[in-house]
């Protein structure tokens, strides 16, 4: 199946090179079915460029999760880690003060992560909202020259 691009790229190259109609100049003719099977094949591809979209944002969410539960995970540890230290004061204030800096070095790296994965999100689903705004458009105009052709 060919992608979103190379069906734009298709229809786009289709109207180019259609024949012009005399004395209209913004007119041309162009061959039905296969415009419409280019169409067809389009709206067969953007369900599956929505999907991987929406399996990026579920991935995303899954590494956020991720994140959190070893955030927790490392904070419980060293809860845990200083709860089984002596008593000894100097050893339970090191103990807390390291499970203190585990659990925001954790916070950094959730926070960073989180950062990432948004960026990369709004990039991929920017480039797709792109894509599907592009090939709406190409189709629109293929529909005003077929209503134009009709007429």
């Amino acid at each position: 199946m060919a992608t979103l691009d190379e069906l734009i790229n298709s229809m786009y190259d289709m109207v180019q090179d259609a024949k012009g109609i005399p004395l209209a100049s913004e007119k041309c003719v162009i061959e039905r079915d296969r415009l419409l099977d280019l169409l067809d094949d389009l709206r067969n591809t953007l369900p599956g460029d929505l999907k991987m979209a929406q399996d990026i944002v579920e991935k995303r969410n899954d590494m956020l999760a991720a994140g959190k539960r070893e955030a927790e995970a490392i904070r419980r540890q060293a809860e845990e880690d200083a709860r089984q230290m002596v008593s000894e004061t100097e050893l339970i204030v090191a103990a807390r003060r390291k499970a203190k800096e585990i659990a925001g070095n954790a916070e950094i790296q959730s926070r960073e992560l989180r950062r990432v994965a948004n960026e990369y999100c709004e990039d991929t689903l920017k480039r797709t909202e792109e894509a599907v705004a592009l090939s709406l458009e190409e189709v629109r105009k293929a529909r005003q020259r077929f209503k134009s052709i009709s007429k």
